[in-house]
């Protein structure tokens, strides 16, 4: 990493040296966010300080303290006691509320402050805090009037609660904050208050709930910015992420449900389960005698709990909240099979929430079979909610699928289908088989299809199976095998889902991706030849291996990554091996982005071949950045000077989290402003840039916050890197001006010390060079024409033309990229299957945009 602590000024004619700087570092970065947080550590103190004076640093609130500063209907309302809703966001509850608290106000709540300054962060705690219980309260007070049984409930609830207030802060900042993270907090942080609220119930995450919401309208008051309130776009990375998050993150409701046994929320109710005081087989055998049958229902209430007792039962209970983090690991790297597994846990309890029915009937008081229009109403609400949860995950998996495309090679999805069935088969008939021998001492008496049900139900988490017939074993075998292949088989599952979804390409992929590598070092591939090594491209390698192309198949047409990467006298041979490739295969083969020195080889050939875009190129050796031509660059790097820019050549495995942060912050801004859909292929994105043979260079502010990053993909001859090609381009909101032709610029100036005879700007599609002095234009044809015309079209979407012209600041040599195709008649299917290499995953709402911006 390039490091230097001051800025080398250069004068106005006469620069020759990049402005170098360094990161911070995290300590520096954490030093820098305690500085500007007063107010959240002063809140902080505050919260110790009326724990120790009211007692609730070393125990639960005692009656005088609720009484007095609690809020609540008995106490705000009933009692008058008004000042309750300012005085419950100050009070802990207890010491694990105390240390939550401690954390939250310097993390959270200094988050807000840093992001919004002081005044605001205190407006922004106090009213939306005093919003939230206020609000809440008199809802309670309402519903428990109209005997609504949530209100009815928790009414007699009294709350000493500072989240409320820390939360509706962070929410109220997110308007302040960019894209990236304004969508990451507020999705992660409703998510996991929807969660308590529906898995809990308590008054307190209602209260959380309500101010969280205040938070949102009231950020947009303060930034005067109505749009802060709508939803932005999100890259696929990004949206992966945020799927990812969510799903982990309604994984914890059952265990929420399981430590609360509240009975007060539609998904709470599987933890009746799990008894305070174990029942004992002997003692509920004694009082129901032999046959369950002949019982009432309280016989057969303690007979399901026995069921569902025992350490195996336990463990079988979490099977759907590991299952739902080992989905959310796999969605945030993109795997098809955990957005499949993530729907099937959802649907599971989909058929889980029928006992939200039973719950509603036993809350109210219905015995006589008589139901009110506010009972039916009850009922309608309570099992809405139940359903809503999994429905809305489902839905927005199935929404967002297209962003999940990874898949393991066949084989490994055939060795995980066969050690899950095999583990199940040997798992259920060492049961079964055992079973059947003690099946006299089988509790009630099992029959033979008894015992086959029941032997299913040892797969199922307990809170699932709870149906007829329930049959428990009195053998010592039996009955430690009831309560292990549950959750043995379930952990080889998991174990195996693992393996699969780390398998996305064969271990050939792997090895195809090394060889490749080492070719491209040694014959080079030519200035985009790093492109290969992107994602989404498949290797040919040639007979002899010492040479190879990169392709994608789309549509049958196999469309080639830029230059056949081959010793300089091999390219007609393999172009010819390749072609007779694809001709087996029955595809297409068109060489996409080539350069001018292998036109011949096509030309002898019979192809045809058209140009498709215009690479620039500056010379790095002996560069000088003066007199009239280099003017505007000249200007920008001077300015930067002035105003104390530096700039850092690293790479992203250098990089302190807070840096990496930031740009993933910064780009996700850069897509959340375009409602376009993000291309591909020849365009990478943040996936490309972490490569670890990729280079960054980033400006950074006096601050020594990034302005702007820009990635450079190397070019190799004979083992060496004798150049970069610029791929990633992003600027930060409020940059300055020219700061990417300052960072161009620098980065030629760290090339040119760094002894790279070339610096590539890439190629600028559908581009066309400026004529030379005294040259004539081409005769147009018809293609020429279409190019022209998809160019102008174009343009007001994606700006090649603009980006063309500001390349040529940095008076580049041009290079004609062409594509080479062997049959006319396939054009059509070629210019299709090469739209969707560039916008391989577009959006209804993403195409209405697209079109309306050509259209306008």
């Amino acid at each position: 990493m390039t490091g230097a602590d001051s800025i080398e000024h250069v004068a106005n004619d006469e620069v020759d040296a990049e402005p170098t700087g360094r990161l911070r570092s995290t300590v520096e970065a954490l030093r820098g966010f305690v500085a500007r947080i007063p107010f959240s550590i002063g809140f902080a103190v505050a919260l110790l300080v009326t724990s120790i004076v009211t007692g609730t640093i070393v125990g639960a609130a005692s009656e005088t303290t609720t009484g007095m500063w609690a809020a609540g209907v008995a106490t705000t309302i009933e009692s008058a006691k008004w000042w309750t809703v300012a005085t419950a966001l100050v009070i802990p509850w207890d010491p694990f509320q105390l240390v939550f608290g401690l954390l939250a106000a310097i993390l959270l709540l200094g988050i807000a402050e840093r992001r919004m300054g002081t005044p605001r962060t205190i407006a922004a705690l106090l009213l939306t805090g005093v919003a939230g219980v206020a609000l809440g309260t008199l809802l309670q007070w309402l519903g428990s009037l109209a005997g609504e049984w949530w209100a009815t409930g928790t009414a007699a609830d009294l709350t000493l609660d500072p989240l409320t207030g820390i939360v509706g802060a962070l929410i109220a900042a997110t308007a302040f904050m960019r894209a990236l993270w304004r969508r990451r907090i507020r999705i992660v942080t409703f998510a996991v208050i929807l969660v308590f609220v529906l898995y809990d119930g308590d008054s307190s995450n209602v209260y959380r709930l309500l101010a969280a919401i205040a938070g949102l309208f009231l950020g947009a008051i303060l930034t005067g910015d109505p749009s802060t309130l709508r939803a932005r776009r999100s890259s696929h990375g990004e949206t992966r992420t945020l799927v990812a998050a969510v799903v982990a993150v309604t994984a914890i409701g059952p265990i929420v449900a399981l430590v609360n046994r509240t009975e007060l929320t539609p998904f709470s109710f599987g933890s009746y389960l799990f008894s305070d005081d174990p029942i004992d087989l002997d003692t509920v055998m004694s009082q129901c005698g032999a046959a369950v049958d002949a019982v009432g229902d309280e016989c057969v209430q303690q007979l399901a709990l026995l069921s569902a007792q025992g350490f195996g039962m336990f463990l079988l209970s979490f099977v759907p909240v590991a299952l739902l983090l080992l989905a959310g690991w796999g969605l945030r790297s993109g795997r098809r099979f955990a957005l499949w597994l993530a729907i099937a846990v959802n649907l599971a309890i989909l058929v889980f929430a029928r006992t939200a029915y039973e719950v509603t009937i036993t809350t109210a008081d219905v015995e006589d079979g008589t139901w009110s229009a506010f009972d039916i109403g009850e009922l309608v609400v309570w099992i809405a909610a139940a359903l809503a949860l999994p429905i809305g995950i489902i839905v927005m998996l199935a929404v967002t699928r297209r962003h999940f495309r990874l898949r393991a090679p066949w084989g490994a999805f055939r060795r995980f289908a066969l050690t899950v069935a095999a583990s199940f088969v040997v798992l259920a008939g060492a049961y079964y088989i055992i079973g059947l021998v003690t099946l006299d001492e089988y509790w009630p008496a099992a029959t033979p299809w008894d015992l086959l049900l029941d032997t299913v139900k040892r797969f199922v988490p307990p809170h699932f199976a709870v149906v007829d017939p329930i049959v428990l074993p009195g053998h010592d075998l039996t009955s430690f095998l009831y309560q292990a292949v549950g959750p043995l088989f379930w952990t080889i599952f998991i174990g195996a889902a693992i393996a699969l979804m780390r398998r996305t390409r064969s271990e050939d992929g792997a090895a195809d991706d090394a060889r490749l590598r080492l070719l491209l070092r040694r014959h080079g591939g030519g200035t985009l030849g790093f492109m290969a090594t992107w994602p989404g491209n498949v290797t040919w390698f040639a007979d002899d291996g010492d040479a190879a192309v990169a392709y994608r198949v789309i549509n049958g047409v196999a469309i080639t990554m830029s230059d056949p990467i081959c010793g300089p006298g091999d390219a007609g041979r393999v172009i010819r091996e390749f072609a007779a490739f694809c001709d087996a295969n029955s595809w297409v083969p068109v060489f996409y982005s080539v350069h001018p020195q292998y036109l011949p080889v096509f030309e002898e050939l019979g192809w045809q071949h058209m140009a498709v875009g215009e690479e620039t190129l500056v010379r790095t050796t002996g560069l000088e950045l003066t007199g009239k031509p280099w003017q505007k660059v000249r200007q920008a790097l001077n300015r930067g000077i002035k105003e104390g820019m530096t700039t850092v050549w690293t790479s992203w495995d250098e990089l302190p989290l807070a840096t990496e942060a930031e740009i993933t912050s910064i780009s996700e801004e850069w897509v959340a402003e375009k409602e376009l859909p993000e291309m591909g292929f020849t365009l990478g994105g943040m996936e490309e840039l972490e490569d670890h043979e990729v280079r960054l260079m980033l400006a950074l502010g006096p601050d020594g916050r990034i302005q702007a990053v820009t990635s450079w993909l190397p070019v190799f001859r004979e083992n060496e890197v004798i150049g970069w090609t610029i791929d990633f381009m992003r600027r930060a909101d409020g940059s300055m001006n020219g700061i990417m032709e300052f960072l161009i610029a620098s980065a030629a100036l760290h090339m040119k010390a760094d002894g790279a005879e070339v610096l590539s700007l890439s190629g600028a599609p559908l581009a066309t060079k400026p004529l030379a002095a005294g040259e004539e234009p081409p005769e147009p044809n018809a293609m020429t024409r279409l190019l022209d015309f998809l160019a102008k079209t174009l343009e007001p979407a994606y700006g090649f033309s603009s980006l063309f012209r500001f390349k040529a600041k940095f008076n580049p040599e041009y290079e004609t990229l062409s594509m080479a195709y062997p049959d006319p008649l396939a054009l059509p299917a070629i210019g299709l299957a090469i739209g969707r290499a560039y916008l391989p995953e577009v959006s209804p709402k993403e195409a209405v945009a697209l079109m309306r911006t050509l259209t306008t």
